[in-house]
């Protein structure tokens, strides 16, 4: 516990219980508070990250869920009605798809990610309580979705190119680049997820998409480019924002 509030480490107390408990002998209990004083995430040293009182897997190499993504599982909640078919694009671990089916079972769950460590970790996590596809963006999904889509839920990274380095080191230096780089501007893969979003959503369905304040405006011109109806909701709680951007009842089915 000093060891880890000399490297500066705010909750020394809970962290080192945490790893204490995840050690098997004291040699290894040694490695891994050199590990998170180095600033190794404590859940890739864990294994697990609590996200919306779920304990979710975490592997070296993913990006660890954020406890301000659940308000995308907030926003899915407020959406989903009947027997709704919910796609996790970016899905990382897979925590908010995770979520979503646990809260409401009667969810059809596609997940994708570009990167295969985070599909399989997915994968492990969903534990077949949802389908997990590998691939760029919508290229992952089987094109039987196409148009039936009621809620697509998006966690993609949007930190400004030049603004990575700035980040804390235990995100920079530990967590993908490629789950942290939204661009010039951020917002890079918003504009493509929000550009293709009108195929694949159903008439009436909504895009869900993880955003910073600064980067909402842009974010939530992207979407209604795209045609879609778009609001920027924020929840001072969590101190998360995202952009909710909904396909018109009417409007011209892709599938």
């Amino acid at each position: 516990m000093a060891r880890l509030r000399a490297a500066g480490c705010v909750w020394a107390e809970e962290e080192a219980a945490l790893l204490a408990g995840a050690a098997r002998f004291p040699e290894h209990l040694d490695g891994l508070v050199a590990a998170r004083v180095r600033g190794v995430p404590l859940e890739q040293l864990v294994g697990w990250a609590e996200f919306r009182g779920l304990r979710v897997g975490v592997v070296p190499g993913v990006f660890v869920p954020r406890r301000r993504t659940a308000l995308l599982v907030d926003l899915a909640g407020d959406l989903l009605v009947g027997q709704p078919l919910v796609v996790d694009l970016c899905c990382g671990t897979g925590a908010v798809g995770l979520a979503v089916v646990t809260e409401h079972p009667d969810v059809e769950l596609h997940a994708a990610d570009v990167d295969p460590v985070a599909t399989a970790c997915a994968a492990a996590n969903l534990g077949g309580r949802g389908r997990v596809h590998t691939g760029d963006l919508y290229d992952a999904l089987p094109r039987g979705l196409a148009g039936r889509v009621d809620v697509l839920l998006c966690n993609a990274p949007y930190v400004p190119s030049d603004a990575v380095s700035t980040m804390p080191p235990e995100a920079r230096d530990h967590e993908p680049r490629t789950a942290l780089d939204g661009g010039e501007d951020g917002v890079d893969l918003h504009r493509r997820v929000a550009a293709g979003a009108p195929e694949w959503l159903a008439p009436g369905g909504a895009l869900v998409v993880e955003t910073s304040r600064v980067q909402a405006p842009l974010t939530l011109a992207a979407c209604e480019s795209a045609g879609l109806t778009a609001r920027v909701v924020t929840d001072d709680d969590l101190d998360a924002t995202a952009v909710v951007a909904t396909r018109s009842v009417d409007s011209t089915s892709y599938a």
